[in-house]
This record gives structure tokens, sequence and C-alpha cells, in this order.
């Protein structure tokens, strides 16, 4: 039996980038998508572009939200889907096959993950993610930095909690680690899931969500090995850009 997967996409004010974040879920060749979009009462002609899949949608809302991840508990709260998976407006499902391919790389895991290629704003692609899935994922695999990126992780939504609203740019950092920290089988699906559209609001609020970071890898990592982490994360970072000349976060 193939799970029913609920895709959720938040958007606010995208006109550019929706259309081709719904064609990347509605294209599947995966039969049991639920697709959800909140809309934040966008005004540019997002909600003109959503409308013309309407129909092609199992739930729909437009109306002004608190933020980022208050739109995202939405969506999870109308979600009825054995999975959960965001991507949000600007992001892309890899591939056409994607969806199909995570779930027959096993069965029933509770959490499934893969490789992330990122992308400017021309939609070029930058390569993959400076930060590896690592070939063993848990929920300390993060204490080196978001090792997984959200929108390549597929997560049974039984062991899915409301975001933290006291987040206002890293929620999903935390949410990833508390469903990771309840499952007991997490697959690496070894290929890449999805493209990810760079500049998106923790790098435009990039020092604000860097505390933020640090404050929840302190909470679950304590706060002598988080200091000596981040060290390590530094280091990393600019021996990467040394050699790349870019992050690719």
């Amino acid at each position: 039996m193939q799970p029913k997967l609920s895709v959720i996409t938040i958007v606010y004010n995208n006109v550019k980038d929706i259309e081709r974040t719904m064609l990347s879920v509605l294209n599947q060749t995966y039969p049991n998508i639920e697709y959800i979009v909140i809309d934040g009462a966008s005004k540019d002609g997002t909600k003109k572009v959503i409308r013309k899949f309407q129909n092609r949608l199992a739930k729909l809302i437009s109306e002004p939200d608190h933020g980022i991840y208050d739109a995202m508990n939405k969506g999870l709260a109308l979600a009825t889907g054995e999975y959960v998976l965001f991507m949000n407006s600007g992001d892309e499902i890899y591939s056409t096959e994607t969806v199909e391919d995570v779930f027959q790389s096993a069965d029933s895991a509770d959490i499934y993950y893969g490789e992330t290629e990122m992308y400017n704003e021309q939609w070029l692609s930058l390569g993959q993610r400076r930060h590896r899935a690592p070939e063993n994922f848990n929920w300390r695999s993060f204490k080196y930095g978001m090792s997984v990126g959200h929108q390549a992780v597929y997560i049974k939504r039984s062991i899915t909690e409301p975001y933290d609203l006291q987040y206002k740019y890293s929620a999903d950092i935390d949410w990833v680690i508390k469903a990771a920290k309840k499952a007991s089988s997490i697959v690496n699906t070894h290929i890449y899931v999805a493209k990810y559209l760079v500049g998106g609001m923790s790098k435009k609020k990039h020092f604000a969500s860097l505390r933020e970071r640090f404050s929840i890898f302190k909470k679950y990592y304590g706060l002598i090995p988080n200091l000596i982490n981040h060290l390590v994360i530094a280091l990393n970072l600019l021996t990467y850009f040394v050699k790349h000349r870019k992050t690719n976060d």
C-alpha cells in the first residue's frame, strides 16, 4: 500500500516562483499525494496563479498569518497524510519521480531524507549544499549545522509537533530534531530529493537566525559542547569558502 504524503507549500507575495514549485508537486508520478497550499493573503498576483490549479489541491487557505511557522502550523493542522513534506514557494521536489523513489527506498520508515541541490534567483544551479546529508542521520546530526535540508525530509506525521513559534527564523531545525528524537527508523534514500532557492528569510535575517540556531543547539546538545561544535562549524565554513568562494548553506 502506498502511504499518503501531505505536501505543504507556504507562500506570500512570490508570484515569480509559486507556479514552478506547485508544478514540481502536481507533476509527481506518485499517485497518493495530498497537496495543501497556505497563502498569507498575497497581493502581487500569487493567488491568481494558485487558483489556476485549485481543482488539483486538497486544501487552500489564503489569509493573513503571523509569520512563516504560523503558516506552516496551519498546513500541518490540515494534513491527513501518513507523511508530511514542506516544499515552500521557490523550492522544488527534485524530479517528477522523486516521491515515488523515496517511498520505494524502504518500507514504513519514520523519516526519509536525501540530498538538496542549491539554486540562485536566476534558477542556476549552485551545486550540492555545503552540509551534505550524513550517511546515518539522527537527532544529534545537526550539532555541526543543519545537515539535512528542511525540504529534503519526509516525516511520519504521527511523530511531528507544531512548530515552536518562539523561534522566528529557525523553528524548522527545532521541529526536525524533535521528530528525529522520536523516530525509530530513519532512511537515507541516497538520492537528490529537493531543489532549494537560496535567499530565504533565514538568509535575510542571517544573524538573528544564527542566534536562534545557537539557542536551539544549546538546548539539545549543551552549552559547552555547542561552543566547541561552533568552532568546528566556523572552521569548516572557512575551509569551504577558501576552496569554493561560496558558502552554499
